[in-house]
């Protein structure tokens, strides 16, 4: 899939009930905005906008969406209107809280509560750069991902699947509690529908994604966690699923980690990153 190419809604517009201040994140298939409701509180609002299949130049507010790919764009918006229904019946203090949902300019606007802090990506850049030995305490990395892991067990438990968790989507409150972001089960979806070479988080994304007729499930987000977890450790990503099918060095990753964390820990993490499952 493209890239975004689509003009952003313009600042101080106001929509859903809700009046924009600045664009958060723009992304190939949706942009999140900052606004702020009724009572002036802060929201983050995050607008359908897949860049591969329609268009909105500066100034326009609805989508030019081509009959070509109309189909395939309405098929989309229905899965990410229907999983930011879902969301909004998860109240997990560790998965991102959808308040609102609605359509408008021809397209569907999740609402979602906005808290300060910063992702784990960036997290993981700051221990790097102040060259930290282990990067993260054991301690820190087992009470974060206990939670992590117990907001993917309440989304799995409403039939619901993340498929997209990194070190990006994880975010840190200013507790440095985890908050699950940015669901990706839509946009798979629309990747396979469009029979495009697919692009996925090189080094998080489970094996089952890289084939057509790969069977995803709650062991695809593990996988995962499992990546996440040990790019903690390493202060970069591991090795690919894909590369893994050809030549596996996960191994090397774990060797680098010996005496910086318990056997226990990596055996966990390793037994995550299974490129088979167990019959």
């Amino acid at each position: 899939m493209a890239t975004q190419r689509n003009a952003p809604l313009p600042n101080g517009l106001r929509i859903g009930g809700h009046q924009i201040e600045k664009m958060l994140a723009i992304g190939e298939f949706s942009i999140v905005y900052l606004a702020r409701d009724a009572d002036r509180r802060a929201v983050a609002i995050k607008e359908y906008l897949p860049s591969s299949l329609l268009a909105r130049r500066p100034g326009e507010l609805a989508p030019v969406i081509s009959r070509a790919n109309s189909r395939i764009f309405y098929e989309g918006l229905k899965h990410f209107f229907d999983e930011g229904r879902t969301l909004a019946r998860i109240e997990h203090q560790n998965v991102v809280r959808v308040r609102d949902f609605f359509r408008a300019n021809g397209t569907v606007y999740l609402v979602m509560a906005y808290e300060s802090g910063r992702s784990l990506r960036e997290h993981i850049l700051r221990c790097v750069e102040k060259e930290k030995i282990p990067l993260m305490s054991e301690r820190f990395l087992r009470g974060f991902f206990e939670q992590v892991l117990n907001g993917l067990r309440d989304v799995h438990t409403h039939k619901m699947m993340h498929l997209d968790v990194k070190p990006a989507n994880i975010y840190l409150r200013k507790d440095n509690t985890p908050i699950l972001l940015d669901f990706g089960a839509s946009r798979q979806m629309l990747k396979r529908e469009v029979h495009e070479d697919p692009k996925f988080s090189s080094g998080f994304a489970p094996p089952e994604l890289y084939a057509r007729d790969g069977v995803v499930g709650p062991w695809s987000d593990i996988y995962s966690v499992g990546a996440t977890m040990l790019a903690c450790m390493l202060g970069t990503r591991p090795q690919p699923a894909d590369e893994r099918k050809i030549l596996d060095c996960i191994d090397v990753h774990f060797q680098k980690l010996e005496g910086l964390y318990s056997g226990q820990l990596l055996a966990l993490v390793h037994s995550c990153l299974m490129l088979e499952l167990i019959p």
